[in-house]
């Protein structure tokens, strides 16, 4: 089983949302490219922001980060 599941994490990423706005991810697909994407920055030296990520696999490490915040996904009027 994968922890945080694809729902666990689309709740995190939507929290900010109001009611009746459309939210920022609303498909496992959306969730899975922020994760690829992060994942790449990390493979190509970005500095993981977690603390105890040594040793950890960089999708495991993106999806951590997603799942605590510190990474955010910004809907297209954002950008």
């Amino acid at each position: 089983m994968i922890h945080p599941s694809y729902v666990e994490l689309m709740k995190v990423v939507n929290h900010d949302v109001a009611i009746g706005e459309e939210p920022v991810v609303n498909s496992r697909y959306s969730i899975v490219i922020a994760a690829a994407k992060r994942a790449r920055q990390i493979i190509g030296g970005a500095e993981p922001m977690l603390p105890n990520s040594h040793g950890k696999k960089p999708l495991s490490i993106a999806v951590e980060e997603l799942y605590v915040g510190d990474v955010k996904i910004l809907s297209e009027d954002e950008e």
